[in-house]
């Protein structure tokens, strides 16, 4: 083999493994369909790790082909209001039930830099309604991906999702 058969080779077995070891999506065509939440942890300034919607937290994630989204993760083991009625609940009640969960939605691009972008419309931290907010891809398969972000609650959150088949 000549010597720019060999560069040619290289170079397609070069662009093959980039390819194939991305960690982002190429378009946002790679993220329609619905994806469950696999983790949520928060990585707090000293470094230990936590689970934001406790050990057994769940989480859901649809992308639409129109470029929508929403995202709603709870966790299941909030206690029920003892009322029975939403807008009844007590002090501690609200607490738990405002830290037991999070939903937002809105409009959704993905950059050729590793980010997925939100135009957030609406959430349940109010902080977010109105904001645009990135999330780092770390790695993007067909059926995987995880990003990370500011955590609402301080820190870093690493979030995990798997394609729902």
């Amino acid at each position: 083999m000549d010597r720019t058969a060999r560069l040619f080779v290289a170079m397609f077995m070069i662009a093959a493994w980039v390819q194939t070891n991305t960690a982002s999506a190429q378009t946002a065509a790679d993220l329609v369909g619905t994806w469950t939440n696999a983790a949520n942890i928060n990585v707090r300034s000293d470094g230990s790790k936590v689970p934001v919607f406790g050990p057994n937290g769940k989480g859901l994630a649809i992308f639409d082909a129109t470029g929508r989204f929403a995202i709603i993760n709870i966790n299941p083991d909030t206690p029920k209001f003892a009322s029975n009625n939403r807008a009844q609940g007590t002090a501690a009640e609200n607490k738990a039930a405002v830290e037991g969960g999070i939903a937002l939605y809105g409009i959704y691009t993905v950059g050729p830099d590793k980010v997925i972008n939100f135009k957030v419309e609406g959430s349940t931290y109010p902080n977010w309604t109105g904001t645009d907010q990135k999330r780092v891809l770390a790695s993007f398969s067909k059926d995987e991906f995880t990003w990370s972000l500011p955590a609402s609650v301080g820190g870093t959150a690493e979030v995990s999702w798997r394609r729902v088949k």
